[in-house]
């Protein structure tokens, strides 16, 4: 049995101690659609989570990416409550310098050569705006995409999701064609990528896929190939962006230049927010009511936006993306892992016994890791203030599995 990792309760603290696992409770009247972890979370701090029970949860999973700067993390807190107490909510039909703001803040901090935001609520339905823009800019019927990739549940992002169509999709059709371009396949490129093809969507690093770099030169050989055939080329960032690489976005991280780029999760650290970034020539194709929403771009989510954008520059959280994504993979090679890929704190760990089996031992320890659609690969999605004696957790933890 292996040996389990710290916890502190109210009643026992600094005591050893394991995390006793529970059914999900009951649900009443939700829809029975989410397989649930064995544990109930009633608060969180930092990158720990607290159960009902009072015991301390490691989070090294973010809430799917989502948790960049922790829980209750003040100054985040503070711009929410004030952008509450001053104005909760206004549409587009009204400007808002809170929005002017954080779009514009954005763009800078992106450092690339953006000439629009476009805000949403969510991870699919930017990237179901990105290729709506991009079949009415060019015309044209099809998209390719990556095997392996995930990309949104709605009707363009779900058919454009590898594996969507027999197990979740539901439509009775596509609303375009679609392509699979194989992972890394540079010589496939041009048979998919044609003059009938409006657009190329691609996540740098695959997330479910168990965090998958794609890499420089297939990237690249993506970009070449759409500039060829007049295709536009988009980045789905929506879990791999927002400095979760340890650059602002993987387009930094590889040196190639897309001309629509979507992000959400961390873009609002929990607050439901999301956006699509579009070129200058993408941008000048738009028109007054040729894309919409009621809530996207609302006084709350921006808030949250410049709170993120602030604190990644605050606290210098690029540079600790990078540092301690760079100590996980020093260090946590060993007990069950074999191996690690992807970028920054989006990490793959490679398991030698199913990684479904090693998640759920890591709970008992009192730490929260996902799975990923590779059934040997455990993901890791934490906030970006995780610290080296965090990592040294998981590390012991990982040591004692398969001691």
């Amino acid at each position: 049995m292996p040996k389990k990792v710290q916890t502190v309760t109210a009643a026992t603290s600094g005591a050893r101690k394991a995390m006793k696992l529970v059914k999900p409770p009951t649900r009443d009247f939700q829809a029975q659609v989410f397989a649930q972890y064995p544990v109930e979370v009633a608060s969180g701090s930092g990158v720990w989570l607290m159960n009902t029970r009072g015991e301390r949860l490691l989070d090294l999973y973010g809430g799917h990416a989502v948790a960049g700067l922790g829980y209750a993390h003040p100054e985040w807190t503070a711009a929410l409550t004030a952008q509450a107490q001053a104005c909760q909510f206004q549409s587009n039909a009204v400007a808002m310098q809170v929005r002017a703001k954080a779009a514009r803040r954005l763009v800078r901090f992106s450092k690339l050569p953006f000439g629009s935001v476009f805000f949403v609520n969510s991870g699919a339905e930017a990237n179901e705006n990105a290729l709506k823009v991009a079949l009415r800019m060019t015309g044209r019927p099809h998209v390719a995409a990556i095997e392996g990739g995930f990309h949104g549940r709605t009707a363009a992002a779900g058919a454009v999701t590898w594996g969507a169509q027999p197990k979740w999709y539901g439509f009775p059709r596509t609303p375009f064609d679609v392509s699979f371009i194989a992972r890394g396949a540079t010589q496939a490129i041009a048979e998919h990528v044609t003059t009938d093809t409006a657009a190329v969507i691609a996540e740098p690093v695959q997330g479910l896929a168990g965090a998958v770099a794609l890499g420089a030169p297939f990237l690249a050989a993506l970009r070449a190939r759409c500039d060829e055939v007049g295709a536009l080329l988009i980045f789905d960032e929506v879990q791999c962006g927002m400095g979760r690489t340890g650059e602002p976005f993987a387009a930094n991280l590889y040196g190639v230049r897309p001309d629509m780029l979507t992000t959400a999760k961390a873009l609002g650290n929990g607050f439901p927010v999301a956006a699509l970034m579009m070129s200058p020539l993408v941008s000048a194709s738009l028109r007054t009511e040729a894309l919409g929403t009621t809530f996207g771009g609302g006084p709350m989510a921006c808030a949250a936006v410049n709170a993120v954008l602030a604190a990644i520059r605050d606290q210098r959280l690029l540079e600790r993306v990078r540092r301690i994504g760079a100590y996980i993979r020093r260090s946590c090679i060993l007990g069950p892992v074999t191996a690690a890929s992807g970028a920054g704190l989006l990490v793959g760990l490679r398991t030698r016994r199913p990684a479904k089996d090693v998640q759920a031992e890591l709970l008992e320890c009192g730490i929260l890791t996902g799975t990923s659609s590779d059934p040997h690969v455990v993901r890791l999605l934490p906030p970006y203030i995780l610290e080296e004696e965090h990592v040294d957790l998981l590390r012991d933890a990982l040591k004692d599995l398969d001691a």
